[in-house]
């Protein structure tokens, strides 16, 4: 559904989501990021365990919420990439005090 334009030509960004490598562009948020991959789900509900994607894409709603480099309740869509980074999917509840 979301594709990158051929124009685009940012330096890439390398990442790991989930252990897997993909390739982001310089300036993307890692929600763009994941999205641009075909990557949708970025956390799971605590209580039905429901995937949930990105919404506003602005610090809002809160379902962009991933673990980046070992801490949880990032919000994806306000973090720039950076070379190297650990992406995981979140699941279940918020990690209190983290």
């Amino acid at each position: 559904m979301f594709k990158r334009s051929e124009q685009d030509t940012r330096p890439a960004v390398r990442l790991v989501v989930e252990g897997t490598p993909i390739e982001a562009r310089e300036g993307d948020s890692v929600a763009a990021a994941l999205l641009a991959a075909g990557l949708d789900a970025r956390r799971r509900t605590a209580v039905s365990g429901a995937p949930r994607l990105p919404y506003c894409m602005m610090g809002v709603c809160f379902d962009c919420l991933v673990t980046i480099d070992g801490i949880g309740n990032r919000q994806g869509c306000l973090v720039p990439v950076a070379d190297g980074m650990r992406i995981e999917i979140q699941k279940g509840k918020r990690e209190i005090g983290r």
